[in-house]
């Protein structure tokens, strides 16, 4: 079985973990033992990962208690480089990527896969050299992909999949407004082209608005020179309104989605990045009979159908910028800095 056994040299691995220093985490580097593998386990030698506004939240100890020693982010891939002695699933070089939620394999989420999340709270995450996880947490990665492209799919892409597609039944001809160009929002875009739908991205960078217009947007329109957006994107859609929208931003923007939602549309509720506040009024969403979904990344089952999309249609991921193994306070410095136009990676 030389597969089930890890080569001497994977008998250690380069790992980073949040340590608290003066009531905060700050990233710490070490070196550990190779985790053993249980006889379903897969042992992945994780080559690039990706960052998610989330990691920020967590280092900044915005998310909760997070466990000292805890290795953050979700996001990670790269090769299989040994497997336990009952895994059929996986070969040693096989090309893999890891799953946000490692026991959401398919079927409705329950609230028992919230602590399991990767890189938060008490579960490991994937920013180390080396990292043990169940045969069923993990995806092979599409042939059209770089290892580094594949890294930044678990979470922001499977995330506007599932609110996109899976949830929101997302058809040619429909209108998506996006708010932002990060991670989710550019995947947002791409997936919205593949099926012919219309795409508006809201920005604060005319320079991002273009690039994101480049990439195939059919309007941009600037919050800060245009507060009253929601005006925009009705005079867009010849007053009726997105019937899909991406709701980033939390109690500031949230009341604007709703006067910019079509009748019968759907918000797909992701993140807070304003923070969270008081209620919106959601008397108009029963007057045009709109739904709004909650939408908490997805399971190993959408990142799959992700993954045959992605190769059928080409898709590239859009990459930032990328950090080497030393950089990695520098990559979150960027993240933290919102001058990011797609995804921030690091290679291992």
């Amino acid at each position: 079985m030389p597969d089930s056994v890890a080569s001497s040299s994977l008998t250690s691995r380069r790992v980073y973990r949040l340590i608290s220093h003066e009531g905060s985490p700050q990233i710490r580097t070490s070196e550990d033992a190779t985790p053993a593998l249980g006889p379903h386990d897969v042992l992945v030698r994780i080559e690039a990962a990706s960052l998610n506004y989330r990691d920020l939240l967590i280092l900044r100890g915005q998310l909760g208690a997070v466990r000292d020693g805890l290795i953050p982010l979700s996001d990670g891939a790269g090769h299989v480089a040994a497997v336990g002695e009952k895994v059929t699933r996986w070969k040693a070089g096989d090309r893999v990527a890891t799953i946000f939620y490692p026991d959401w394999i398919d079927g409705p989420y329950r609230e028992a896969f919230g602590p399991t999340a990767l890189g938060g709270g008490n579960a490991d995450g994937a920013l180390a050299t080396q990292i043990a996880v169940p045969e069923t947490a993990l995806v092979r990665i599409p042939e059209t992909l770089s290892v580094e492209e594949a890294a930044t799919l678990p979470c922001a892409a499977v995330t506007a999949w599932h609110a996109l597609v899976v949830r929101g039944q997302l058809a040619a001809g429909d209108t998506v407004l996006v708010q932002g160009t990060g991670g989710v929002a550019l995947f947002a875009l791409q997936i919205a082209n593949a099926f012919g739908a219309r795409t508006i991205i809201l920005s604060s960078s005319d320079e991002k608005a273009k690039r994101a217009r480049e990439l195939g947007a059919a309007a941009t329109v600037n919050y800060r020179t245009t507060p009253e957006w929601d005006v925009e994107v009705r005079k867009l859609t010849d007053g009726l309104g997105a019937s899909h929208i991406l709701e980033l931003g939390g109690p500031d923007t949230f009341d604007r989605s709703l006067r910019s939602l079509r009748a019968a549309g759907r918000i797909a509720q992701i993140g807070v990045f304003t923070g969270k506040g008081p209620q919106s009024n959601l008397f108009r969403l029963q007057l045009i009979n709109a739904t709004i979904d909650g939408i908490n990344v997805g399971s190993r089952e959408h990142f799959e159908a992700l993954n045959a999309f992605i190769t059928a249609h080409g898709l590239k991921p859009v990459i930032d910028s990328t950090y080497g193994p030393d950089d990695v306070p520098a990559a979150y410095d960027r993240l933290a800095s919102g001058r990011h136009f797609g995804k921030i990676v690091i290679k291992l």
